[in-house]
């Protein structure tokens, strides 16, 4: 693990000037590591992504091929935000994958959140193989790994166990073809925005809500069924909308809703109502390793909720989390 490891002689990237130094070096290694040759790129859409995707834009433009796995756990809309800004807006070379039943098909019955993880690693694996296989001389494989992402996936020397595995570090075949390629892995989140807005990227990218590689997948709790991933998906929709409205959402360093698998009795209609709740999380941070809870005005909470249980069908109640990371992780699985 030692190329994942931060030099402790590494100064914190927090001015445009270290990130023009940052962006430079990064350039040069690209070259030197890519040469003439193609490199794909996994493209969520997320800052991690477009960042590491406007730095190989940078380096090698045109031997940059973007795919964008759309794995049926994304947020609304959200695919086809990464199809207009990437394909259309800065002409990436974008390949677009409709993987959504393949997923979905693959985690059905899964409860265990590692298994959960791993398999959308490994899937996300065979799909880029795949398409890798349909391109002409691709021999890299780019990832928007962040440095949370390592330290969360080593084990602990203390308890043997990982925190928490992330598909992107340590769960890619021993007999990948490709070589990786990741230069902001050594970045923590904050650090990775000011590199962003240094290489020109649009402001509302360089903010975007951070979003785990696995989606909605892991913040639809137990084994995913896809009733549950909609009424997640919709409330998740009017929770962002609602933070829009009140201007929080840039005040707020990540927000969600994630919805378990289980249900509580409530009334509709005069009628006995059997639906899931939603819970709403709502964290600052500025490294992701600790979080604290964003304080909501209940104007705001009480607005969310009657929309929440108004509009989506199957979710009769709102709970908020007021657990900071640590001893709850961000995300609850």
């Amino acid at each position: 693990m030692e190329n994942n490891k931060r030099p402790e002689s590494m100064a914190r990237i927090n001015t445009p000037e270290l990130a023009k130094q940052f962006i430079d070096e990064q350039v040069a290694q690209i070259r030197a590591q890519v040469g003439d040759k193609k490199v794909l790129l996994a493209l969520s859409g997320g800052v991690d992504s477009s960042v590491v995707a406007a730095l190989l834009i940078k380096a090698i433009g045109k031997q940059l091929v973007c795919v964008h796995v759309n794995h049926g756990l994304m947020r609304k809309g959200e695919s086809e935000q990464v199809i207009e800004v990437f394909g259309k807006e800065l002409d990436a070379n974008l390949v677009y994958v409709d993987a959504t039943d393949r997923f979905l098909n693959l985690l059905e019955g899964v409860s265990d959140p590692e298994k959960k993880r791993k398999i959308i690693g490994a899937e996300f694996i065979n799909v880029f193989d795949e398409e890798a296989a349909k391109l002409d001389g691709i021999s890299f494989l780019a990832q928007g790994t962040i440095y949370p992402d390592i330290l969360e996936s080593i084990k602990a020397a203390e308890s043997g166990k990982p925190v928490k595995s992330h598909h992107n570090v340590g769960g890619l075949p021993d007999d990948m073809a490709m070589e990786l390629v990741e230069p902001v892995k050594l970045l923590f989140k904050d650090e990775v925005r000011v590199v962003g807005e240094a290489l020109g990227l649009p402001h509302a990218m360089v903010y975007r809500q951070p979003f785990p590689g696995p989606g909605l997948g892991v913040r639809c709790l137990g084994a995913i069924t896809r009733d549950r991933l909609h009424a997640l998906r919709e409330a998740d929709a009017i929770l962002r909308e609602e933070f829009d409205l009140c201007g929080l959402a840039e005040k707020v360093w990540q927000y969600f809703i994630a919805v378990p698998d289980f249900k509580s009795v409530g009334v509709k209609d005069e009628k006995r109502y059997e639906g899931w709740p939603a819970i709403l999380r709502a964290v600052n941070t500025t490294d992701a390793m600790t979080a604290t809870i964003e304080e909501i005005p209940y104007a705001v909470l009480h607005r969310i909720t009657q929309r929440i249980t108004t509009e989506v069908p199957g979710i009769n109640r709102v709970v908020m989390d007021l657990t900071p990371k640590p001893v709850g992780t961000i995300e609850w699985e």
